[in-house]
């Protein structure tokens, strides 16, 4: 048993069972919320499980895993990894800030006036990570693995700058007391990682109260998982076999892929698609910002920052790749879908018709990608014959 386990938790690790699986999740949560059991959908999330309701739940409690995980290979590649050379990290870092200011501001230039529109500017400013590395990883199969790396830099990049626009955005009541216990916690996480104290024992009721001080102190929960990410050692040493970052993103990761996201998706993207929402979709300025900063603004950053990080020698392509293979991914680029869902969630008492943007635009996105992909792919075949 504990191997079949071992092997589905491999099968999960996969960029495109983990896109899979999120993409299963988004289909079932849409089917639902526009079937005759729509009631119970709605019911099922609203329901109130303690302080706070299932929805909730996923989108405070599942999703600060996901965060975690995230941060974890950020981490990573801070230290150990690609953005450890600051050369080698330029591009997606430049390519990643252009991908979130461009989609802002049209979001915000064509959402102008709007209510809410405060805060929903920062709903395209994400790529989602599961979505885009599983698109890239079904469809180019022929380009250079450093387009991968590029993806994956940009993307963690990009989240990380949502990260810190969720915590400054989305902080309205500051508890003083809460806030301390969350610094004297993450200062004993810390601790406990310099003195090599590796019992889970230890660190699970830690990560537990950090996460719920965090949620209380005001600040959105997720960002405790970032927080003990940056903080967990990336660095092996001699008797280790793994880092205990590497060893926690081993063993989180499968359950990140195939429970957390996935069933935050479930409740997240339940929105109705009937002709009356449609047509909001299409009227709605702030809708119409979502779509266009995702479809559009990405590209427009992504490429325009890259090329001019180039011209200006800042940084160079990636290696064995040029400007139409950074295109095809900057299209990837405007799959938003998990954290700007979570944007659009936190920042509009009425949500559904931005979700649905979203959903509508990461679509779109996902489609032309896999398209430009294929046919990069195909070209970087004919060229290596």
């Amino acid at each position: 048993m504990s191997r079949k386990i071992a092997d589905f938790a491999r099968y999960l690790r996969t960029e495109t069972v983990g896109g899979t699986v999120l993409l299963g999740a988004t289909a079932v949560a849409l089917l639902w919320a526009n079937s005759p059991l729509a009631p119970s959908y709605f019911a099922l999330r609203d329901l109130h499980l303690g302080p706070l309701s299932v929805g909730d739940w996923a989108k405070d409690g599942l999703l600060a895993i996901f965060f975690f995980v995230a941060g974890l290979e950020l981490k990573r590649e801070l230290v150990v990894g690609e953005l450890s050379n600051v050369k080698a990290a330029a591009l997606p870092i430049i390519a990643a800030v252009g991908g979130m200011i461009v989609p802002a501001l049209i979001a915000l230039s064509i959402g102008w006036g709007q209510p809410g529109i405060e805060k929903a500017w920062a709903i395209p400013v994400a790529t989602d990570i599961a979505f885009a590395l599983g698109v890239l990883a079904l469809t180019a199969s022929g380009l250079p693995s450093s387009l991968r790396v590029f993806l994956l830099s940009l993307a963690v990049v990009d989240d990380l700058g949502a990260i810190i626009v969720i915590a400054i955005l989305f902080t309205a009541q500051f508890n003083l007391l809460a806030a301390g216990a969350v610094v004297l916690l993450l200062a004993l996480y810390w601790f406990l990682q310099h003195k090599r104290i590796t019992s889970a024992w230890i660190y699970v009721p830690i990560a537990l109260a950090t996460w719920w001080f965090m949620h209380e102190s005001g600040v959105h929960a997720t960002i405790a998982g970032v927080a003990l990410a940056l903080l967990t050692r990336v660095k092996r040493d001699p008797y280790e076999q793994e880092a205990p970052a590497v060893r926690l993103e081993h063993r989180l990761q499968p359950f990140s892929a195939g429970v957390a996201v996935p069933v935050f998706a479930l409740f997240a993207a339940g929105v109705p698609v009937g002709a009356e929402a449609f047509g909001k979709l299409f009227s709605d300025k702030i809708a119409i910002g979502v779509m266009v900063g995702l479809v559009v603004g990405k590209v427009i950053g992504i490429v325009g920052a890259s090329a001019l990080a180039v011209w200006f020698k800042a940084a160079v392509w990636p290696s064995g790749a040029g400007p139409r293979d950074i295109v095809a991914v900057a299209v990837l680029g405007g799959v938003g879908f998990t954290v700007s869902l979570l944007i659009a969630e936190l920042s509009l008492d009425e949500a559904e018709t931005a979700k649905a943007a979203v959903l509508l635009a990461s679509m779109i996105a996902s489609l032309l990608a896999a398209v430009l992909l294929i046919r990069r792919s195909r070209a970087h075949g004919t060229m290596s014959e």
